[in-house]
């Protein structure tokens, strides 16, 4: 599937040289010259990246990432007509991938393009610990069972994380109570037991295997 570029930029001249280099690198590429356009294909086409004009006819580009850049999470490249050095410090400080001044190459833009999709890839690849039929994403908060992911209280998943990264250490219920707990010295040790026999309960739903190990009188593992 081709990456999706977005570009709002209201001289139509360079948007559409812009978007011919950008196709001819196999980029699906999505025009537009307001903000106000610019954000409905923001949530319509749900692009890759991102090339922002700061001085759009209807708002002013920073004000437009500022308003929506916690909604969408994607790269920035923004374009400007002035080499002002606030507006360049301004657009890095609000998260700016990249930062281009006009007149530009846009062959130049379009390498600048693959290394911040590049960069940005690397950087949010999630990394994901596999541990018998169970992975974990501790960037994510998220683990999976058998590949369908567990739907886990904030106690729940922090036994399990601390079972999975030590898989096949023996934990005793006072251990586990110090790191999943905020106050274990408020709860009592039996209370391991219980999220133990919830999650078990959880993971039984998607497959029957039991990767818990109980150690009687003393903790738990996983296999």
């Amino acid at each position: 599937m081709k990456q999706r570029i977005l570009i709002i930029e209201d001289e139509v001249s360079i948007a559409d040289t812009v978007k011919y280099v950008l196709e001819q690198a196999l980029f699906e590429v999505f025009c537009t010259t307001t903000a106000g356009e610019g954000e409905r294909l923001l949530r319509q086409c749900k692009p890759d990246l991102l090339v922002l004009d700061i001085g759009l006819p209807d708002m002013n580009g920073l004000d437009f990432y500022r308003k929506l850049r916690n909604e969408f999470d994607l790269p920035v490249i923004f374009l400007t007509a002035c080499s002002d050095e606030i507006d360049r410090i301004v657009g890095l400080e609000l998260g700016a991938d990249d930062y281009v001044t006009k007149p530009f190459s846009p062959r130049e833009l379009a390498a600048r393009v693959k290394t911040v999709l590049r960069r940005f890839a690397f950087a949010n690849a999630p990394a994901l610990k596999r541990v018998a039929e169970f992975e974990l994403s501790e960037e994510r908060r998220s683990i999976s069972w058998h590949g369908e992911k567990l739907k886990l209280s904030r106690n729940e998943y922090a036994l399990l994380v601390a079972l999975l990264n030590h898989p096949g250490r023996v934990y005793s219920r006072r251990q586990l109570m110090e790191i999943a707990w905020e106050e274990p010295e408020a709860s009592m040790e039996r209370t391991v037991d219980t999220h133990i026999k919830t999650i078990r309960a959880k993971l039984k739903t998607i497959n029957k295997d039991d990767p818990i190990v109980t150690h009687r009188g003393f903790g738990y593992s996983i296999s």
